[in-house]
């Protein structure tokens, strides 16, 4: 009896006649459990959702997609700054490509104090680790959402009682050449707006937050202005975005405002 197995056609691996190149081919919303670092814990466990792409030039007909799973697997669950740039670089290899692109998407959590009664509690904020090769550049980016009070300035100075508040989305997205802490852009984008959002408030802090905001407001064009302006400021960061998502609460649309920056053109 022939025991010989016959070998499986690589059916990836054959030319291609249509002479077009694909920019982006890969996995996406894989999900995977994760260890990021923490300023206060060391680390924090979470799951992540991965997007993994290579270029494929127009030679090939496909790309091995079970590659990106097995690199993703085969690296330790702790991810950093560092093991993504040796997961892009393990990524191009296998797959013998010229630019690859990884994101990771998470919930982090921060274990926030009240400010007037100091009861604690977990507040989530979505984060992604985006690193990224291209023309044989590393480039290492970390995007943060940070929600937050907003309270309008024209409100308050025309009406004779109140001004009318929303919550804002505050998503910051920051090119790094040094390390730099995810609570570290939290607290950045936080220290800016008309006030932080907690995820437990006693009375007490209700009305403190309330009055804090009404002595803090802020236009969506002040908030972007404002977190820019700290940005511009911090030298472990050569580029970033800064977009201000305001869900009004007495229209049926939402402000939005967005400031862009490479501080290194040349890089």
């Amino acid at each position: 009896m022939n025991t010989t197995a016959n070998p499986i056609d690589d059916v990836q691996g054959r030319a291609d006649t249509r002479r077009m190149a694909i920019d982006k081919v890969g996995i996406k919303d894989i999900l995977h459990p994760v260890r990021v670092k923490d300023r206060s814990e060391g680390e924090q466990h979470t799951i992540a959702r991965f997007d993994m792409y290579v270029n494929l030039p127009q030679d090939f007909k496909g790309t091995h997609m079970s590659r990106f799973v097995e690199i993703l697997n085969s690296h330790d669950r702790e991810i950093s700054v560092a093991s993504f740039q040796s997961m892009l670089s393990e990524m191009l290899a296998r797959l013998e490509a010229e630019s690859g692109y990884i994101e990771m998407r998470f919930p982090f959590f921060l274990d926030k104090a009240a400010p007037v009664t100091g009861m604690r509690s977990l507040m989530e904020y979505q984060v992604a680790i985006i690193g990224e090769i291209s023309a044989g550049k590393m480039q290492i980016r970390v995007r943060v959402l940070v929600p937050v009070t907003s309270l309008c300035p024209c409100s308050k100075d025309i009406s004779e009682r109140g001004a009318h508040n929303q919550r804002s989305h505050v998503t910051v997205t920051v090119r790094v050449d040094e390390f730099i802490w995810i609570e570290e852009l939290i607290e950045l984008v936080e220290s800016e707006a008309s006030s932080p959002i907690y995820g437990l408030l006693k009375r007490p802090d209700e009305k403190y937050v309330t009055e804090y905001a009404y002595d803090h407001p802020k236009f969506v064009e002040d908030m972007v202005r404002d977190v820019a302006a700290l940005l511009d400021a911090e030298p472990r960061i050569s580029a970033y975005v800064v977009e201000s998502e305001n869900f009004e609460s007495i229209h049926n649309h939402s402000a939005y405002a967005l400031i862009e920056r490479d501080k290194d053109p040349t890089g």
